[in-house]
């Protein structure tokens, strides 16, 4: 029996607490990746980190999550979405619970790489569980819009809940909350899902076209993380260069040749997949880049402590979910390319509104049209973004086809991030506030022109398909 076959059918129905869990899942992903900012210097000071080290607790997160989210996606797919889904969340808890007694840098830096493992499964598992128990239209846009809100939402709030937990209770409690949600979500995803079919034994896992692409990924994912820092002619960045573009190359082969590949190319002929893909990327680049800055001024040129920059995240976050959940009624009403359109616009009106604010004496207050427009642009595109990334996929390829999308928003994440901190001439904690503002206002600058160009390009490839 095929899985496609077996798949429960999806109807119109009532969201109910599946999707709850999910969404819950999916802030669980998206706090793990921000939660850790503003605990840097209470990490850095507790277990001794050098300032050359401390950003790989956030690069280590990032580098496992996006080698490894291809085979998490075609996992979910063959072995199982509720396996995957328990499994990842289980992985999560095991992490958590050792990061939050970790008494060495190596160990929570493992701790971290776990984690981005546990993320590289749990991703696609939530979003193939959500695309294939909610019917296609008005339902499963709602179901994404309140899993989306989670996401976006999560990039803000974590920084805000980090700063509230390291101010009461110190670094190791960002790991340690996440232990009890963590099991709880497996239970309930145990308890909620419907159990997985049998595997339908005609589909191959195409194993070495998954070792192959995750060493492959894993490598260039690395390479943009530590090159721009380090430099690209050490030999560390020769090496993960020339044996991710080898893997890279190698994996390419294998798929020409697998029965049932890793990465069909049956997906890139939906049209709705690849611009998701390619707007992925953008937002990761872009939106997902912008806490760090923020808290780089928050905390080095402003001297507020972890708890007031967790407060100043605040309204981020809210304003963001508040776009997410616009985006079924917007998609309904003006279509999905030009609510991508227009949030790719408001981001690039807000970053470009933030740069005059940036400053060592103005107010909150100042920041805050710029903070609007750049969270109501986040979260309608986040919204967007993901339902065009599942319209038209086959149940049986929902997994890898979130795992795509999703590998190009870790994949431009990384590179993003490099390119902004390299545009902002390098800038860090350690920086003088005279280059910080320089620096933050010089990626703001860079940040608006790729939301505009991203803009740009949307609409004029939707005035192509139309004419």
């Amino acid at each position: 029996m095929s899985a496609t076959a077996a798949e429960p059918t999806a109807g119109s129905r009532r969201l109910g607490l599946p999707v709850v869990v999910l969404a819950l899942a999916q802030l669980v992903i998206s706090l793990d990746y921000s939660i850790v900012y503003v605990a840097l210097p209470e990490i850095g000071a507790g277990l001794g980190f050098s300032d050359h080290d401390l950003q790989w607790v956030v690069s280590a997160y990032v580098v496992t999550t996006g080698g490894f989210l291809l085979l998490g996606g075609r996992a979910a797919d063959l072995l199982g979405r509720r396996r995957m889904f328990v499994l990842a969340t289980a992985i999560y808890a095991a992490s958590s619970l050792i990061g939050g007694l970790a008494q060495s840098p190596g160990v929570l830096l493992a701790v971290r790489a776990a984690q981005g493992i546990g993320g590289s499964l749990l991703f696609p598992a939530t979003l193939s569980l959500i695309n294939t128990t909610y019917a296609e239209g008005p339902v499963r846009n709602r179901a994404l819009a309140i899993w989306a809100a989670a996401g976006a939402g999560g990039l803000c709030f974590g920084s805000l809940l980090g700063g509230v937990l390291v101010h009461g209770y110190g670094w190791p409690s960002v790991f340690l909350v996440n232990v009890p949600v963590a099991l709880t979500l497996a239970v309930l995803g145990r308890m909620l899902f419907p159990a997985d079919p049998p595997r339908d034994r005609t589909r191959r896992f195409d194993a070495a076209g998954a070792l192959a692409a995750t060493a492959g990924l894993t490598l260039v994912v690395f390479l943009l993380v530590y090159a721009p820092a380090q430099g690209w002619t050490r030999s560390t960045s020769l090496a993960a260069a020339g044996m991710g573009l080898v893997f890279l190359v190698l994996f390419a082969a294998i798929e020409r040749r697998a029965p049932d590949p890793l990465v069909p190319v049956r997906l890139f002929l939906n049209r709705g997949l690849v611009k998701a893909t390619a707007v992925a990327a953008l937002f990761s680049a872009t939106f997902s880049s912008l806490p760090y800055f923020l808290t780089l001024y928050f905390q080095a040129v402003r001297g507020y402590d972890a708890f007031v920059t967790g407060l100043c995240f605040l309204l981020p976050a809210v304003v963001v979910a508040a776009g997410t959940q616009a985006g079924p009624p917007a998609v309904a009403r003006f279509g999905m390319l030009r609510l991508l359109v227009g949030g790719l616009a408001a981001g690039a009106v807000g970053a470009l509104a933030l740069v005059p604010a940036v400053s060592s004496d103005g107010s909150y207050l100042s920041l805050l049209p710029g903070i609007v427009l750049i969270s109501l642009g986040q979260g309608s595109a986040w919204t967007a973004l993901w339902i065009a990334a599942a319209s038209g996929i086959a149940p049986g390829d929902q997994g890898i086809a979130s795992g795509i999308a999703s590998t190009s928003l870790q994949v431009g994440g990384a590179v993003g991030l490099a390119l902004l901190v390299a545009a902002a001439s390098g800038i860090g904690q350690q920086s003088s506030s005279a280059d910080l503002l320089d620096g933050i206002r010089t990626a703001l600058f860079v940040m608006s022109g790729a939301l505009a160009l991203g803009a740009l390009t949307a609409l004029m490839a939707r005035r192509a398909t139309s004419s």
